[in-house]
């Protein structure tokens, strides 16, 4: 007689109100539903069991994303105008972003429902697998436990979509017709590129110039999905101009793309301006992926005991860790939540926790943030993605909290930790993650020298497979650590706007 396989009851965690169970493979995944159990035979039964030894994806998408500012005991500083440093206002915000946008970006609400319309699209790539890395393990040598939470699996090969898709959603169902980004790897610019064609929008971009010539398949990627990319500092704009003037040979920075995208919004009424990551809603829609993980890894019978992920402006380590934030808040759980920056552009661990601007021409309101100042221009390290001067508010505000830590890695060590990854999980992973894959890799070798059997979990934010450039001159020898200059940030911070 063939086995019986109970699905999962419902539960509040997801709106459906049938059983769901998910098997994942490499980039796809495959799901069943049914309101009945459901027969399957010993040799399934026996597949699903080794498939979930190593991987866990059988829980519902979320229906909800968390707002960890309702948690918050102390809240974070308000965004401040410009011109006169007040409190900004929803009708300041309005000529470039929509009104959903503007209200969850200022809301006090802890859950926030995910409209249908975005999770149906949701489901071509989520659930995203949590997976226990064993032969990292075995290579280390160590008695930790590590698991990755991987979300390459997205069309886009990021986290990125999880944030593009509800702000082109909420864009066209106010009757926009053309959105405009800024983008430094690439990851943003074309999950936006993504979802501007699911929604019909033009969509413009403004890609970081030494990305946008190291990477061209990103490029490709985005114009493939219908998305027009220029690289910044452009002649197109009047803060690309100024910048040119003063050094023709720029290689750009996530600061000044921002500038670029927001002067195009601001001057057009039929355009509004999207952003990947630093505001309150992008690092919102981010949360599907801690709320996905907490269930992951309860059905692993597994409680973190470190989580570590990338930080540039935020969105894919507060996707996350905020969710267990909220548990920790709580006084459930203890974990240590350390956010690993890139050692040329450390804005966590060697910027200063002050209002300034989100771009290096002062379009945007002011945010007070960890920040080496709105005009310093990083190095331009392989990390396309992490090279931005601020920190998100709302991470600087729970790092000030004590809630979390901070270190820096330089990008040789986070290479050769790739490639340890890449040649033991087979994933090739791209250069921002690389930082959180060194980072763990330390603290499992810390457990070797202990024995401590801590489990650690690492947010595998996106692949490598149009990165490897950066591989190439890796493996070549050829990849050197940068840094800053002190005497560059002295500067830099020195044009920080002083507040009182």
């Amino acid at each position: 007689m063939a086995a019986q396989l109970l699905l999962p009851r419902p539960n509040p965690f997801t709106k459906s109100a049938s059983a769901k169970l998910f098997f994942t493979g490499d980039d796809s995944t495959l799901k069943r539903k049914s309101k009945h159990p459901t027969r399957v035979s010993n040799a399934a039964l026996r597949a699903n069991a080794a498939l979930r030894s190593n991987h866990s994806s059988s829980v519902e998408i979320p229906s909800q994303w968390y707002n960890i500012v309702a948690d918050l005991s102390v809240k974070p500083p308000p965004p401040l105008h410009p011109k006169t440093f007040e409190p900004i206002k929803p009708e300041d915000l309005a000529h470039i972003f929509p009104n959903e946008i503007i209200k969850q970006e200022a809301t006090l609400e802890r859950f926030i429902d995910i409209p249908e319309e975005v999770l149906e699209i949701y489901k071509l790539w989520r659930p995203t697998p949590l997976i226990r890395a064993k032969r990292l393990e075995k290579l280390l040598q160590t008695p930790a436990r590590i698991y990755f939470k991987y979300e390459g699996g997205s069309p886009a090969g990021s986290h990125k979509p999880n944030s593009a898709v509800p702000q082109a959603y909420y864009n066209a169902k106010e009757g926009v017709k053309n959105l405009v980004t800024e983008t430094g790897a690439g990851q943003w610019g074309s999950s936006l590129a993504f979802a501007s064609s699911l929604f019909g929008l033009n969509c413009e971009v403004w890609q970081v110039a030494n990305s946008y010539h190291q990477k061209p398949y990103r490029r490709l990627m985005m114009q493939t999905w219908g998305a027009k990319v220029h690289p910044s500092p452009s002649d197109l704009t009047e803060a690309g101009r100024r910048i040119l003037q003063v050094d023709p040979s720029s290689p750009g920075s996530l600061g000044i793309a921002i500038s670029e995208a927001v002067e195009v919004a601001a001057r057009n009424e039929d355009t509004k301006y999207c952003l990947g990551s630093v505001l309150n809603h992008v690092l919102l829609h981010q949360t599907v992926i801690g709320e996905e993980c907490i269930k992951q890894m309860e059905a692993f019978g597994e409680t973190p005991d470190v989580i570590i992920g990338c930080t540039g402006g935020g969105s894919n380590f507060a996707g996350l860790s905020f969710p267990y934030i909220r548990e920790k808040l709580k006084g459930k759980i203890n974990p240590v939540i350390r956010a690993v920056e890139p050692s040329a552009c450390p804005s966590l661990t060697k910027g200063v926790y002050a209002y300034d601007f989100g771009d290096t021409a002062g379009l945007t309101p002011l945010m007070k943030m960890h920040t080496l100042g709105h005009d310093f221009i990083p190095d331009p390290i392989h990390s396309g993605g992490l090279r931005y001067h601020g920190m998100a508010p709302l991470i600087s505000h729970v790092y000030e909290q004590g809630v979390m830590e901070a270190i820096s890695i330089p990008q040789t060590e986070c290479f050769q930790g790739a490639i340890q990854f890449a040649r033991t999980e087979g994933i090739i992973p791209a250069p921002e993650p690389t930082h959180a894959i060194a980072a763990t890799i330390r603290e499992a070798l810390r457990c070797k020298e202990t024995g401590e059997t801590k489990v650690i979990l690492m947010a595998m934010c996106g692949h490598g497979h149009f990165d490897l450039t950066s591989y190439d001159k890796y493996l070549r020898g050829e990849l050197i650590d940068l840094s800053f200059s002190e005497e560059r940030i002295r500067e830099s911070l020195s044009k920080v706007p002083h507040v009182v």
